[in-house]
């Protein structure tokens, strides 16, 4: 089995198996580590903006993720209590993807992961990281198979954690355990058959000390997620003794939102609500480890705005493109820590460009959502302005894509002529 690569990614979620995709097609040599087996539930929204659906398409999974996404997102809904506003997303500019769509984590990870698989990366899965040295341009990186136990090592030139926000890799010194506080956001999902949630429509739910989404993904299961200050939760448990952290959400929202109490009214949950966290929004670039970053171990915004895997799969590509940009191929001397830091500042002012506004725009939201007086002002305001919420999905990225339409266009002919060999 093959040790040595030209890149090594440590995480096969959306972000990294898009870059293990993209640097396959042009000729690296790549390993891609996942320490969880595939296909897995996941505490994540499962929104897919139309920004992002061309770059699926040029990656290879457009087939497949047409055929099992819910219906196509038109509208979108804020709901608190009684009370809701119903608007129309923008249309996307590209005809061929005007709306969103949802797909589970469980299927969208296991499709990308494969085709990273069919177009040559080396998958190594599960396996755990047990250690990363060096730095650019000669990485040593220890695995353990978790099936077998067995250990190696693997080197490479450039490393690309894709890793989720939740865990530091064996490289990264590690940090105090941060102490509990009422204001951690914790995370739960669950999913339902049998729901009523109107085709195309999506609600955003607003709540005192959270906030939650629904969507109608495949198969026609409506995924319902939310995240709950602890403080918040403390008092559910204690009018709900003996049931879940989710149960708890789910009773408040049936009971307190209208809107989903009629959803979820002749609805069966399946399987148990899921939690994480807390969950930890912010800017996650560089630690001055020399590795690389993409999706969330770069940075993630608050789930509200659901635009994780949009953000996650587009930080890949902006990485990527630079990576490729720079005269050079990947296997001459020059591959070293100051070529690597050239591709870090093009990278980064990439990323802070698209992303910092997104990411600031939804912390915004986030805590509006969760006090009452300040959503009754949201729900006011998208009232009195028809124009309000499409113009939130405007800003939060939903139909602008950072990715020059020519890069798409010419990774889907490398793919074509990659098929073609």
């Amino acid at each position: 089995m093959r040790t040595t690569f030209d890149a090594l990614i440590i995480g096969a979620g959306p972000a990294g198996s898009t870059a293990a995709i993209l640097l396959a097609l042009a000729g690296w040599s790549v390993a891609l580590v996942e320490k969880q087996r595939f296909p897995r539930r996941k505490v994540c929204g499962e929104c897919i903006a139309p920004s992002a659906l061309p770059l699926f398409a040029a990656l290879g999974i457009e087939q497949d993720l047409t055929l099992r996404a819910g219906p196509h997102l038109r509208r979108l809904a804020l709901m608190r209590g009684s009370d809701r506003v119903v608007s129309d997303f923008p249309v996307a500019p590209d005809s061929d993807y005007y709306w969103g769509r949802a797909v589970g984590r469980e299927t969208l990870d296991t499709l990308l992961a494969d085709q990273a698989h069919k177009v040559g990366v080396q998958l190594l899965q599960p396996c755990a990281v047990l250690g990363l040295l060096g730095g650019p341009g000669a990485w040593r990186c220890d695995i353990r198979d978790l099936n077998t136990s067995a250990t190696q090592t693997l080197r490479a030139r450039v490393a690309i954690a894709a890793h989720g926000s939740w865990e530091a890799l064996p490289s990264v010194p590690p940090q105090p355990r941060r102490p509990r506080r009422p204001s951690d956001l914790l995370a739960f999902k669950a999913n339902f058959t049998g729901a009523s949630l109107e085709e195309g429509l999506l609600p955003v739910l607003l709540f005192d000390g959270g906030y939650g989404g629904m969507v109608v993904a495949e198969g026609g299961v409506t995924t319902m997620a939310g995240c709950l200050r602890r403080d918040k939760l403390d008092v559910l448990r204690r009018e709900n003794p003996g049931a879940s952290a989710g149960e708890c959400l789910e009773a408040m929202l049936r009971g307190q939102c209208s809107g989903v109490g009629e959803t979820l009214n002749t609805a069966s949950r399946q399987g148990a609500w899921i939690g994480a966290g807390p969950i930890n929004p912010g800017i996650r670039l560089s630690s001055g480890d020399g590795l690389l970053r993409v999706g969330n171990a770069a940075g993630e915004a608050h789930p509200i705005i659901g635009e994780g895997i949009s953000m996650a799969v587009q930080s890949a590509w902006l990485l990527c493109v630079q990576l490729l940009s720079v005269d050079t191929s990947p296997d001459r001397e020059t591959v070293g820590e100051a070529w690597q830091r050239l591709v870090a500042r093009r990278y980064a002012r990439e990323w802070r460009l698209h992303f910092v506004p997104r990411i600031r725009l939804a912390s915004a939201f986030a805590h509006a959502s969760m006090h009452a007086r300040s959503s009754a002002l949201l729900l006011a305001l998208a009232k009195r302005w028809p124009a309000f919420l499409p113009l939130g999905s405007r800003w939060a990225g939903k139909i602008r894509c950072a990715i020059d339409p020519a890069e798409v266009a010419r990774l889907a002919q490398q793919r074509s002529d990659y098929e073609a060999l």
